[in-house]
């Protein structure tokens, strides 16, 4: 009966340390697993805050003498804190300003390498408002500041989803922004 009993504790024991042993691997194996998820997201999260911090240290300046933007590709093309697609030969930058009222809403349309200004564009503004309703503006070039603008009155808080179509001497250019009120 003492040598059962023996018996007994010896493999509860053997038991234990196998077990422990495996759950220890599947720990490092999952530790591992987490470490390589975590940097992702990390990486993806300063990412976006080095972004967002370009964007407020650019600040939003209609005076192109002044815009202080930076291009990924270094050569100093002016950014104007927006959010930028580069589609073929073209590039959009759409800024939303949210104020008290209304929402200003600028588009810079650009061309090419050199990122030449395009100003005989037809532009207009798809709006799906946080409710879910629809709404279209059109968005009129100002020279001066060389960008197409509109203004939006809805005051709604939430999600608003954009889609910019352009229309340059019969070629589409089309773009999907979102900002928040």
């Amino acid at each position: 009966m003492k040598l059962l009993k023996t018996n007994f504790v010896v493999l509860g024991s053997v038991s234990l340390l196998f077990l422990g042993a495996c759950s220890g691997s599947n720990q490092a194996a999952n530790s591992e697993n987490s470490s390589a998820v975590s940097t992702t997201e990390t990486a993806a999260k300063t990412e976006t805050v080095a972004k967002d911090n370009h964007s407020e240290n650019d600040g939003h300046s209609h005076n192109q003498n002044n815009a202080q933007g930076h291009s990924e590709d270094g050569k100093g093309e002016h950014s104007h804190g927006g959010q930028v697609i580069e589609s073929g030969q073209y590039h959009l930058e759409f800024v939303a300003e949210p104020q008290n009222d209304v929402t200003h809403l600028d588009f810079y349309l650009k061309k090419g390498e050199k990122h030449d200004t395009v100003s005989n564009a037809k532009v207009t503004a798809q709006i799906q408002l946080p409710d879910g309703s629809q709404k279209e503006l059109p968005l009129t070039y100002e020279a001066k500041e060389q960008h197409y603008h509109a203004v939006l009155s809805e005051k709604a808080a939430g999600e608003y989803k954009v889609a910019i179509l352009s229309d340059i001497n019969g070629e589409k250019v089309n773009g999907r922004f979102t900002f928040k009120r």
